[in-house]
Formats: C-alpha cells, sequence, structure tokens
C-alpha cells in the first residue's frame, strides 16, 4: 500500500498513483480503480467553469484514474468534443468511454427515447469518434435497452465495429444478469455500468453476480447517489440551482429528500473515526461490497473540482471494519423514491 500524504482537499490521503485493474479480464487494459464520470462537465448539474473542468481532467491523469466516461447523449455531444483535446494530448494514458443508444431532441431537452438499430449504432459510432477526434474508442456502451430491437442484434452489430477496428471493447449498462449472459454468448462483455451506491443496491440481485461469474468489469455510476451522499444538501428546492436535473429526481424532493438525509448519520460518523468525507465513506464502501462478490469493480464519481477529484481518489485507500459495514448495511432498503422520475429502462424495471 502506498505511502500516506495529505491531499489538497486538506485531508489524509495516498500518495498517488491509485492501483491498478485489468478490464474485462487478465487480457484487458491496465486502468485505475477508480474511474472519472464526465457526464457533469456538460450539464445536469448547473452552469461549468471550463478551465477548472480541464485543471480536473489533469489531475484525474495525476492521480492514476484513467478510465474516463462520456457518451453521446452528454450535452448533446458536446461532452464528448470538450474531451477532445484532453483525449489528443493523452491518448495512450488514458482509456476512453463513451455510449451510444439514447436519443436526444435539440427541440425539447427532456424528450429522450432509447435506439439500439444496427443503423443507428453505426451513425452513433462515426459521430463519436468525429467528436472525440479518435480513431478507435476504447470502451463503447449500449447506454440503454431498446425495447424494440432485438438484443442480440444489437450486440452482434457491435461485434461488427470491433472487427472493423473502430471500438475495442464492448461494455453494456443497465442490464439484468440474463441480459448480460445473453449477451456474453454473441461477444465477451468488457464492462458492464449501472447504478450501485449505498442508496441503490438492485443490481445485487443478478447483475453483479452474473457479472463476477462471466469476469466483466462492474463499472458503478453516481455511486455518490448524484451527491447525495455527500451530505453536501438534503433538499433539491432550496439547494440546487434551477437547471440542475437532480430537482426531477424523487430522491431529492419533499419528504424523500428529509428521510433520505436523516440516513446519513452513520456515514457521517464513520467519516469522522477515519478523519474522512462522507463521500470517501461511500466509495470506500462501493469498493468493498464489490471484493464480497469477487467482482473487479471501477466506481465512476463525476465532478468538475480539482480537490474533490483526488478526495475521491483517496478513497481508494480506505478500509472499513466489518462492524463499520454492518452498520452501513441497511441504509439501502430505507431510501426513499426511485432513482429517476421514469424508471422503464432501468434493469430494475425488467426485473421487477
Amino acid at each position: 500500500m502506498s505511502a500516506s500524504t495529505t491531499t489538497p482537499a486538506g485531508r489524509t490521503g495516498p500518495a498517488f498513483p491509485i492501483d491498478t485493474v485489468r478490464l474485462g479480464g487478465p487480457d484487458g487494459p491496465a486502468i485505475g480503480v477508480q474511474g472519472f464520470g464526465a457526464m457533469g462537465i456538460s450539464e445536469f448539474y448547473g452552469g461549468t467553469d471550463e478551465a477548472a473542468a480541464r485543471d480536473t481532467l489533469d489531475a484525474a491523469l495525476e492521480a492514476g484514474v484513467t478510465l474516463i466516461d462520456t457518451a453521446d447523449a452528454y450535452g448533446h455531444g458536446a461532452n464528448e468534443e470538450f474531451l477532445a483535446p484532453f483525449a489528443a494530448a493523452h491518448r495512450d494514458e488514458i482509456v476512453l468511454a463513451t455510449k451510444f443508444g439514447i436519443e436526444r431532441h435539440a427541440d425539447d431537452p427532456l424528450r429522450r427515447g432509447v435506439n439500439n438499430s444496427p443503423a443507428y449504432i453505426r451513425r452513433s459510432v462515426e459521430g463519436s469518434l468525429r467528436r472525440l477526434g479518435v480513431d478507435t474508442i476504447d470502451l463503447y456502451y449500449m447506454h440503454r435497452i431498446d425495447p424494440a430491437v432485438p438484443f442480440a442484434e444489437s450486440v452482434g452489430t457491435m461485434a461488427e465495429l470491433v472487427k472493423e477496428g473502430k471500438i475495442r471493447h464492448i461494455g453494456l449498462s443497465e442490464v439484468t444478469g440474463a441480459e448480460l449472459r445473453e449477451a456474453h454468448a454473441v461477444h465477451p462483455i468488457a464492462a458492464l455500468q449501472s447504478e450501485w451506491s449505498l442508496f441503490s443496491r438492485g443490481v445485487e440481485r443478478t447483475a453483479v453476480p452474473a457479472a463476477a461469474e462471466l469476469g466483466v468489469t462492474f463499472v458503478p455510476y453516481s455511486p455518490l447517489g448524484r451527491g447525495f451522499l455527500t451530505g453536501a444538501f438534503a433538499d433539491a428546492s432550496k439547494d440546487l440551482a434551477d437547471d440542475d436535473f437532480r430537482r426531477r429526481q424523487p430522491r431529492f424532493n419533499g419528504e424523500n429528500a428529509a428521510r433520505n438525509a436523516a440516513l446519513l448519520d452513520p456515514v457521517r460518523a464513520i467519516a469522522a473515526d477515519h478523519g474522512a468525507t462522507p463521500a470517501q465513506i461511500a466509495l470506500a464502501w462501493v469498493q468493498q461490497r464489490a471484493a464480497v462478490h469477487g467482482l473487479t469493480v471501477v466506481p465512476i464519481p463525476g465532478t468538475r473540482k480539482r480537490a474533490r477529484l483526488l478526495e475521491n481518489a483517496a478513497a481508494t485507500r480506505i478500509r472499513l471494519s466489518e462492524a463499520e459495514l454492518g452498520l452501513l448495511e441497511p441504509i439501502a432498503g430505507r431510501v426513499a423514491g426511485d432513482r429517476y422520475p421514469d424508471m422503464r429502462y432501468t434493469s430494475e424495471e425488467r426485473e421487477a
């Protein structure tokens, strides 16, 4: 284990870089045990200082955070374009992941659909390659399942893109264990990205066991519960900007928000014992929970601040005791409200 030092966040943390794992098994590329979710740079969480965001990307590389995650849907492609200069400068140092499948509509930012037709996948990959300024996408995800298109047909199209050299590895997002096995039978799946945190543990029913069985790397998105697990706010109507998408999330509003804020008491207490932040405890929990299942995990918390990035990365060195894990165990079962206002395209909805 690396020696400790003091992070810019002012808390004790490890000397960087963080440890590495192999994406999708022993033959995959080495990546840091924590990745970076770039979504919030372009939209959803209010305005962005682009200079600060670029400095945060530099901090990620310094810390050994090398899996950089985006999607064509983030900012209607603007997120990929924002990452292009960084990707060009550090192409051999990072593993670049993007996604297709969520159709956005310029005339209505809230309107979206899912399209996994072969023709759409091919248009999408060409668009992402162009915006990112790369010849090959390292990890290409199906963002959501399209019930109108046979699943195996969509995965088969992705497999063709691997043969053509346009993508290196295939990923899926928000699929059940049965769906992961079906896709893996068509072509090896390197990564499964779904929401997994102290607040959201539905993936442990079938997706996590299937990923562990198949050797698929699990990439938890929103490992901080979209920021709720940081303890920074309690009521979206009071604490969030008008254009912050969390104002529409059931868990962030009204009585739900008040009930969920009260669930953070043990997280805060454990954080105090470790000289850490609640966010660091939440991230450490994801790492250790995955180990229980014998699963390789690379969470992708997002931030636009250098200090927060380094704080998050330092969480990879925190080890929680069995007693502490026991105190955190009941939290998910007490969370009020769904993850999204519309759960139709989530794996939980298809398992219900």
